[in-house]
C-alpha cells in the first residue's frame, strides 16, 4: 500500500452514501471529488470518511467557506 495515497474510503459502499442525510438538515449529503468527505450544502459542513467509516458527528466536521460551497454547484 502506498502510505501517500488516501484510502479512506475503498471500503465504502456507494449505496450507503445514498442512504445517508445530514443530521443537522436531514437533506441529502454530497461525497466529495477525493471521497474523503461528506458535505451537506445546507448545514455548510464536511463529515470526514475515515478507515471507510462517515464520521457524521459535528465535533469532527469542518466548516465549509463561500469559495468551497461555489465548487459544489
Amino acid at each position: 500500500m502506498n502510505p501517500g495515497k488516501k484510502t479512506s474510503t475503498e471500503k465504502l459502499d456507494i449505496r450507503v452514501v445514498e442512504m445517508l442525510v445530514c443530521p443537522l438538515t436531514k437533506t441529502r449529503l454530497v461525497l466529495n471529488k477525493d471521497r474523503s468527505e461528506l458535505i451537506s450544502r445546507g448545514a455548510r459542513v464536511a463529515f470526514p470518511i475515515r478507515k471507510g467509516v462517515p464520521l457524521l458527528c459535528l465535533g469532527e466536521a469542518r466548516t465549509l467557506d463561500e469559495k468551497e460551497l461555489d465548487g459544489l454547484r
